[in-house]
């Protein structure tokens, strides 16, 4: 198809949408709030740009608050609102609902300011997960989501097309239907109530009138944040509507914004190009539809087979185990009555012994022979007898064991066996989480389970090292570093593999074991430790710390650089000239031998950010005799390139940093890059000094050499070092200009946390 035809088509399928043509069927499940389940009612947008009905919002809000009091009681109870949502659990509510600290009010009945009830304004999207913080404003700074509220109304229209709106002013029984609704009114109305309360010549005849309808919706689109202004810009960054003001002094002061004419018109033809692909691959979604069912029809016979076995095989393990029940049962009543046999005849024995009965009565008639010849005849047979009973009189022993211990079963290693049977097949393998996992000369490795995974025993991870400094403290030990190695069993989803060799490539992999089967290994990641030991600090907020400019969390982990008061004034006694203003922020750990690395993130909305290290010495120098760079006459490039007047202007400062900001890192002009992408570079061209910035930017420094390094911190690729003059003790070292943003690493904050 040419290039003509395409833009005919797509021009097409865009006057087709605009005027409503494309039918709203088979769209419900994009109608559904993800929590209760239903069609929206009045959706909010989160900032993710998902969107959940305001009274859920509300009822998520509630619900965490509520069980920070009475552990979540109210939840069960019949009269609770909660109750009426049909939400699939409370493990997935309490996953949904997470408290926000103190940094927010609740918008609800019964919310008094200054309450000293905690309060809670964050939640997790159910759509995406990320935790969502509503801010002090809460539910009021999001936007309602006009465009998915109309489109549910136009559904919930075809669904009942049989039943008309009704005339709101018409009283029953002589209501009639409506022919138009008014959105000025918010109203709808019959031909004569519309003539009636819209005569012409007066103001209500210019207001807009559409179909019937019940969704109304403000004709002008309101800023959350600024009530009477009107949203007339779109930021890029917060992919938001945003009013003049917000862009002049408020939270998107330093975003780009652009036109709302101008997003309109890019979303509105990305939209409808994806439309236009998504149509145009209607075969290929319909092949794949059957060869989904194909597998539905698959994994439903699959499944009744496997019923069918499984039965067959329990069904032999019940026959065989009630075989050998019964053979042991019948051999435990052959033994039972075998012994009631002997004992009942040696207690028969027994009563013979008594006088008058049985042996001893028989002897003494037998004594009362008188004919010696016959006695003697008789006698003899029966002493016998009588010594026999005499011996077991004296030597008493019972002619069975009542016990039957012979019988005991000890089944302990069989009912093992039965337990260890494993019936979910082999657990599915683990994946490794990037976006977790840190390594340095440790490494911090985390790893997800697949969303519907069974209950697993433990995990393994195994790592090898693939390449680095030719020899290593493992190679002198005699290790094969090629080879796998594994840790201890893990019983959690993460783990810290200690002493890795500096500036090397590690593997790792994971595997999880369930009911003594493992799992496959999961995909192997590769991490590139840095050259040298981290380095941990936080940042300091004695020496030249700014407390009207800088922001520093209790932490003292991440500093923040805000527009403030100060600022305000100082720009006001401005006049002409280029005034330019650094605040800085350096570690509150200095080094003094050796080589270190730390490593941290950069918002990518920083106006500049400048990151590096800074001498104890220079910076008392520094602030007792300061140079005013801030003044228009000071200017210390002549003009020409040859970085003379750079390298001297360099040995003056107290700071050697490197300069990061708007999404970029800036390669400094008389730079000795060991970058491959800059090393060719002229250092005259600013096109190539300039490079993305890093999400994450990773500084060494080694001391006794007296050289700093700059890396890509994800990949560990140098990015720029120079020549540093470590004449005393060096410290990591920050500085802002406009708005910025620094947050540590974890790794490099937790023992100074801990301690």
């Amino acid at each position: 198809m040419s290039d003509s035809e395409d833009m005919t088509e797509f021009a097409s399928i865009v006057e087709r949408i605009e005027r409503g043509e494309v039918p709203i069927k088979n769209i419900e499940r994009e109608l559904i709030c993800p929590i209760c389940k239903e069609l929206f009612t009045h959706p909010l947008i989160l900032p993710c740009q998902h969107s959940i009905c305001h009274k859920c919002v509300r009822e998520l809000l509630m619900l965490n608050l509520d069980d920070s009091f009475d552990g979540g009681s109210e939840c069960s109870m019949p009269g609770s609102p909660r109750s009426r949502v049909p939400s699939p659990s409370m493990e997935r509510l309490d996953r949904l609902a997470r408290t926000g600290g103190s940094r927010g009010s609740i918008s609800s009945p019964g919310w008094r300011r200054g309450s000293v009830t905690p309060r809670v304004t964050a939640i997790a999207c159910p759509g995406c997960q990320h935790d969502i913080d509503l801010g002090e404003r809460g539910i009021s700074m999001l936007f309602r989501n006009f465009t998915l509220e109309s489109i549910v109304e136009r559904y919930r229209q075809a669904a009942r097309a049989a039943v008309a709106i009704m005339c709101n002013i018409c009283k029953p029984p002589l209501q009639q239907e409506a022919t138009k609704s008014c959105m000025d009114c918010k109203a709808s109305y019959c031909n004569e109530c519309f003539k009636l309360h819209h005569p012409w010549g007066t103001p209500k005849a210019q207001h807009e009138y559409v179909g019937p309808t019940t969704n109304f919706r403000p004709k002008v689109l309101m800023c959350p944040e600024h009530e009477m202004e009107k949203v007339n810009m779109y930021c890029e960054v917060c992919r938001r509507p945003v009013c003049h003001l917000c862009k002049l002094g408020g939270s998107h002061a330093n975003h780009k914004v652009t036109s709302m004419s101008s997003a309109y018109k890019i979303l509105k033809e990305k939209l409808a190009k994806s439309i236009h692909y998504l149509i145009s691959k209607e075969t290929q979604v319909r092949t794949q539809i059957t060869d989904l069912e194909l597998l539905i029809h698959q994994t439903e016979e699959n499944g009744q087979l496997s019923e069918q076995q499984a039965n067959e095989h329990f069904e032999r393990l019940f026959e065989t185990l009630q075989e050998r029940k019964s053979e042991m049962l019948r051999s435990i009543e052959q033994s039972r009555n075998r012994r009631l046999d002997q004992l009942k005849t040696q207690v028969d024995e027994y009563q013979g012994m008594l006088e008058n009965s049985g042996l001893v009565g028989y002897a003494q008639e037998v004594l009362k022979e008188t004919d010696q010849s016959c006695f003697v005849q008789t006698a003899k047979q029966l002493h016998i007898r009588i010594q026999k009973a005499t011996d077991s009189l004296r030597t008493f022993h019972p002619a069975a064991d009542p016990c039957f211990d012979e019988f005991v079963l000890e089944t302990s290693k069989e009912e093992t066996l039965l337990k260890e049977m494993c019936f979910g097949g082999v657990p599915d393998p683990p994946l490794i989480d990037l976006s977790r996992s840190r390594v340095y000369n440790e490494a911090a490795l985390c790893w997800r389970l697949s969303e519907d995974h069974l209950p697993t025993d433990h995990h393994v991870l195994e790592y090898r090292r693939l390449g680095g400094p030719s020899q290593s403290p493992s190679q002198e030990d005699g290790e094969d570093s090629g080879a796998w190695r594994a840790t201890d069993r893990v019983y959690g989803p993460s783990t810290v593999v200690s002493d890795l060799d500096p500036d090397s490539l590690y593997a790792f992999r994971v595997r999880s074991c369930r009911n003594s089967m493992y799992s496959p290994y999961s995909p192997e990641v590769t991490f590139h430790t840095p050259p040298a030991p981290a380095f941990g600090f936080l940042f300091s907020d004695k020496c030249g710390f700014s407390t009207e400019r800088l922001l520093l969390n209790k932490r003292r982990d991440t500093v923040e650089s805000v527009a403030g008061m100060a600022f305000l004034l100082a720009a006001d006694r401005v006049q002409t000239g280029s005034y330019i203003a650094l605040d800085y922020i350096i570690g509150d750990t200095g080094i003094s031998q050796g080589r270190h690395y730390w490593a941290f993130r950069v918002e990518p909305h920083s106006y500049m950010v400048k990151v590096g290290v800074a001498s104890d010495s220079k910076l008392i120098e520094w602030f007792h005799n300061p140079r005013d760079t801030s003044s228009p006459r000071f200017d210390h490039d002549s003009g020409h390139d040859s970085g003379s007047e750079d390298t001297c202007y360099d040995l003056s400062q107290p700071f050697t940093l490197l300069t990061l900001g708007m999404g970029k890192l800036f390669i400094p002009k008389s730079s000795s890059s060991s970058s491959a992408s800059t090393a060719n570079a002229a250092p005259s061209d600013p096109g190539n000094r300039v490079l993305p910035m890093p999400q994450r930017v990773g500084v060494c420094l080694d001391y006794d050499a007296g050289r700093v390094y700059f890396f890509d911190a994800d990949t560990m690729r140098c990015l720029y070092e120079r020549q540093v003059d470590c004449s005393g003790t060096m410290y990591p070292a920050f500085g802002f200009m406009g708005s910025g943003k620094i947050q540590l690493e974890e790794f490099m904050t937790a023992k100074r946390l801990t301690f």
